[in-house]
């Protein structure tokens, strides 16, 4: 028989206070972005974006921890070429005093710093300065797009330019500052300018008069060299200079660029065509080649065993690691993983390299051999055991000054990575 329920008293129903997932008109949640949750050990937990002036982004993510220098570590990034900006440079710009401090223009980005100088974003009160060195014709000659005079108002509008393309990732201007006792003084500028939709920068500086022959601009030109390569989506930098400028000729020699080619360009200043010199680096022209220590006496490429790990998450998300300012290839993206010690197998060499590298904790029962890629560099073969797991102890954070990054399957080709780690994607990609 059917035995009906105790009767119950009424319930008046209870107000439901709106929240990001039940608020009218809310946008329906993407797999990239990780949800503001109970922290698990499968899940990096979510954190309130904040503003950054690398490359912008239509709406800010929460699955990437960065880790590399230019970025405090305890922050939440976006993407490749997608970072995010919580207060519009306009806002910035327009309550802007001769007081503005730079955590008020650019509050995520940390300055670079080099042994003797500082490289920070622009602020309005240095515009007097900017000015000074600047209306210079020595130095103004040397500037293919700086015209002669350079009006004082001029300054105040390309340090607007340069804060706004800041924010929006078009490009990277820097002061070049230093200290005489313990004053900040402006001595140049330095900068990257991305061209829209490449993974191309160009490379541009200008030091004043009166700081010359201190190899200020070989030392500032280097450090956000290194620095964009390491953290902006570029392959390749440009650069020119005049034909009767040797010593910025030098300047880009110096630091790992190669002469590719000549040119003319109007220079604003001399008002009329100029012979110009034209430059370009790769990533490996300035971080140098990956490379081995041992030769065969045969002339055969060593081999090199790697072992790799494709950590995933709940949402079916792959965790990529890009490596930091200083190594090899800086600037890639690549599943976490090394180098093979003397008699470890690849399984030991993974549970030893997710602790260090990561902090987690992995059994060789959790790690599934899923493929291998074999590719040849200049001076070794590279042969790498690509592993799955799914189960492990921790939460991945970068203790190697690398960014991590949680990645749809159907995203992982937007992410630049080596030669040997690229014919592993679609092959994941399809299996998830």
């Amino acid at each position: 028989m059917t035995v009906a329920p105790p009767p119950t008293r009424p319930r008046k129903p209870r107000a439901i206070k709106a929240s990001a997932d039940n608020r009218p008109g809310a946008p329906k949640a993407r797999d990239d972005i990780v949800p503001a949750a109970k922290p698990r050990a499968d899940i990096v937990p979510a954190a309130k974006p904040r503003a950054d002036i690398v490359p912008a982004a239509p709406k800010a993510r929460a699955d990437i921890i960065p880790g590399a220098t230019g970025a405090r570590a305890t922050e939440i990034h976006a993407p490749p070429s997608a970072h995010a900006v919580d207060t519009p440079p306009q806002t910035a710009l327009k309550n802007a005093t001769p007081k503005t401090r730079l955590r008020d223009i650019a509050p995520a980005f940390s300055p670079l710093k080099t042994e003797r100088l500082t490289l920070r974003p622009f602020l309005p009160n240095d515009a007097p300065t900017l000015h000074r060195l600047i209306n210079d014709f020595d130095v103004a000659k040397m500037l293919e797009m700086v015209s002669f005079p350079y009006h004082r108002e001029r300054a105040d509008e390309w340090i607007t330019s340069a804060i706004r393309d800041l924010a929006s990732g078009a490009a990277c201007h820097l002061a070049i500052t230093g200290h005489e006792g313990a004053q900040e003084v402006l001595i140049g500028a330095v900068g990257i300018t991305i061209e829209k939709g490449t993974r191309i920068g160009r490379l541009g500086y200008w030091v004043g008069q009166k700081y010359w022959g201190h190899g200020v601009a070989t030392e500032a030109a280097r450090r956000l060299t290194e620095w964009g390569f390491a953290n902006l989506e570029i392959d390749r930098l440009h650069a020119a200079v005049a034909d009767d400028n040797a010593a910025s000729g030098a300047v880009l020699r110096r630091i790992g660029f190669r002469q590719t080619g000549t040119g003319v360009q109007y220079f604003s200043s001399r008002a009329a065509d100029q012979p110009i010199i034209l430059f370009q680096a790769t990533r490996d022209d300035i971080h140098g080649h990956p490379d081995i220590e041992t030769i065969n006496p045969d002339g055969a490429k060593p081999i090199l065993l790697v072992a790799a790990c494709a950590l995933i998450d709940i949402d079916n998300r792959v965790l990529l690691a890009r490596r930091p300012e200083g190594k090899k290839m800086a600037g890639l993206w690549e599943f976490p993983g090394g180098k093979l010690n003397p008699g470890e197998t690849p399984e030991q060499a993974l549970i030893r390299e997710l602790k260090e590298e990561l902090g987690i904790d992995v059994t060789t029962a959790c790690l599934a051999p899923f493929a291998f890629a074999s590719h040849a560099y200049e001076g070794f073969h590279l042969l790498m055991p690509l592993f799955l797991c799914r189960r492990w102890q921790g939460i991945p954070q970068p203790r190697e000054k690398q960014t991590l990054a949680w990645v749809a399957p159907r995203r992982l080709h937007e992410y630049e990575m080596p030669p040997a780690d690229k014919p592993l994607i679609p092959l994941l990609r399809d299996f998830l």
